[in-house]
C-alpha cells in the first residue's frame, strides 16, 4: 500500500474526528497500524473497510463496517474508544 494512501486514510479520519468531537489515537505506533489496514483495505477492496472487523465478502453487508463503522460511536459513549483504538473520548 502506498504512503499516499495511509495519508489520505489519516486525513479522513482526522476530519471526522474533529467534526464529531473525538480525538485520535495518541500511540502514534498504534494509529499508523490502523491507518495501514484502512489504506490496505481500500486498495485491495475499493472501500475502507475498519481493519479491526470481519469482512463477509458481501459489499452490501459490508457497508456496515466501512471506517467509520456503525459500532464506533457505542463503543466510544461505552469504553472511551472504538474497537480498533482509533477513535477516543476527548478526555479519555
Amino acid at each position: 500500500m502506498s504512503e499516499e494512501g495511509i495519508e489520505e486514510a489519516r486525513a479522513r479520519v482526522k476530519a471526522y474526528a474533529k467534526e464529531k468531537g473525538f480525538i485520535l489515537n495518541v500511540d502514534e505506533k498504534q494509529l499508523e497500524a490502523v491507518l495501514r489496514g484502512l489504506a490496505r483495505n481500500k486498495e485491495r477492496f475499493g472501500e475502507a473497510y475498519c481493519p479491526c472487523r470481519l469482512r463477509s465478502g458481501d459489499p452490501e453487508k459490508d457497508r456496515i463496517i466501512i471506517c467509520p463503522c456503525i459500532y464506533h460511536e457505542k463503543e466510544i459513549e461505552e469504553q472511551g474508544t472504538c474497537h480498533c483504538r482509533l477513535f477516543f473520548k476527548k478526555g479519555e
